[in-house]
């Protein structure tokens, strides 16, 4: 198969946008049986016996239905046929690559070992029912990021792939992700020039806002943004980007956040900078240098123009935006219809392809 360059092009015999790349797309498991297959027989054993025990029982909180136009006619859930998202996805929305994001049980998991094993068999999966399909997907590297010994050796043995494009974190490990406990990760990241990212939600037994739990899952919908603002903050402050020369992924976070995050950082790095005298550079040049977000969800003001404030105050933040559909979810971004607002073809471009392209070694 052969992947056209962005630029029009006709599918089903009728034009459509110029190509483009979805960094936050979703490969779904039927069930945990779906990784039967890619387990040793200890650790099938394992799982059939005792199933998976994450913390807080799992993995919170329980995901919205998925679109059910995305369900393939096998009956199976929606996401979970790489061949039907081809056709009902990749094909009439023109995508170039579709960065897969697997939401599974691996990293939530009490017992490091088991783990370490179901992340091995989620990559081998990605591999067989995914990447081999297909040439236009791309993966995220799952690991146990807890136990980085284990997440160390799983990079190791996938870095050989390059369809392998980063490293999965959920939006709330057990710890800031700047702790030195996550540096042997990172420091694996760098030597194969992978990139490192942080999906929304997860909790693993931990109270999902600063001051606790919250009342309603709309609550849980919005509070992503705070955890990762706290993971930018402990990334920079504990010194991993003058470390380390990886690049941090925010996906399903949005991004209005940004320019008051550099804001207060700055603020406070020039009240207490000699607590931290590790760090090179101001804050927001560590953010502008090494942080990335996806649209999904795209912030959307009244006025249009309150979204152009929003991007003026970052400067150059539509070289740091990529677009994310977050197919096949509940709260999808039709690509149509993804931007608040007219925006110039050449920043489009950036949004669409370009930044990705960039990031991803994908042009």
């Amino acid at each position: 198969m052969v992947v056209t360059a962005p630029g029009s092009r006709a599918v089903a015999g009728r034009p459509v946008r110029p190509a483009l790349i979805d960094c936050d797309h979703h490969n779904e498991l039927d069930s945990d049986a779906d990784l039967y297959p890619y387990l040793s027989a200890r650790w099938l054993a394992h799982a059939k016996s005792h199933g998976l025990r994450g913390a807080a029982g799992g993995m919170y909180p329980r995901f919205m239905p998925h679109r059910e136009d995305a369900r393939p006619p096998s009956g199976r859930k929606s996401g979970t046929d790489a061949r039907h998202t081809v056709r009902h996805f990749i094909e009439p929305q023109n995508v170039a690559y579709a960065v897969l994001i697997p939401l599974n049980p691996s990293a939530s998991q009490l017992n490091l070992d088991f783990g370490s094993a179901l992340a091995t068999a989620v990559n081998d999966w990605q591999v067989a029912e995914w990447l081999d399909v297909d040439s236009r997907f791309r993966a995220s590297i799952t690991v146990a990021f807890e136990d980085p010994v284990g997440a160390v050796a799983e990079i190791e043995h996938r870095a050989r792939d390059k369809r392998f494009v980063q490293v999965q974190f959920s939006g709330r490990p057990q710890e800031p992700m700047g702790r030195r406990k996550y540096w042997p990760i990172y420091e694996a990241c760098a030597r194969h020039g992978l990139h490192v990212f942080s999906h929304a939600f997860g909790s693993y037994g931990q109270p999902i806002t600063g001051t606790g739990w919250p009342s309603y899952y709309v609550e849980e919908h919005v509070g992503p943004a705070q955890a990762v603002q706290a993971q930018v903050t402990s990334l920079v402050f504990e010194g991993v980007f003058d470390r380390f020369p990886i690049k941090f992924v925010s996906v399903e976070n949005g991004f209005a956040w940004l320019p008051s995050l550099c804001w207060r950082m700055d603020s406070a790095y020039r009240l207490l900078k000699s607590e931290v005298p590790h760090l090179k550079h101001e804050p927001s040049e560590y953010v502008r240098g090494h942080v990335y977000a996806s649209t999904q969800p795209m912030e959307e003001p009244n006025r249009p123009r309150y979204f152009h404030k929003m991007i003026e105050q970052f400067g150059d933040l539509f070289d740091h935006i990529m677009f994310a559909s977050d197919y096949p979810h509940w709260d999808y971004d039709d690509p149509d219809q993804a931007l608040p607002v007219n925006l110039p073809h050449a920043i489009q471009q950036k949004i669409y392809f370009d930044n990705a392209a960039r990031l991803y070694n994908l042009a």
